[in-house]
């Protein structure tokens, strides 16, 4: 599998990020707020489309700062 240029790492790292946790979270809040039943399904998906929308450019924008800190807190992380 060809893999992409080092410069693509943020923006790729915020696409799989943001998936991932809007999915998760998306699903863990419809399911505490409205329970599970036959339309579960349903509103998990409409309410991850717009966590999605929202997640995907705030990741990008702050995972740069994330990565920072952690660099400043972690010990032996990668250099800046």
């Amino acid at each position: 599998m060809a893999k992409l240029s080092q410069r693509f790492y943020t923006p790729v790292f915020a696409l799989i990020m943001s998936c991932l946790m809007s999915l998760l979270m998306s699903a863990v809040i419809t399911a505490i707020n409205t329970g599970f039943d036959s339309g579960f399904l349903l509103r998990w998906l409409r309410s991850w489309i717009v966590a999605w929308i929202v997640a995907f450019p705030l990741i990008s924008m702050i995972a740069p700062l994330a990565h920072r800190a952690t660099r400043r807190v972690v010990e032996g992380g990668p250099a800046a």
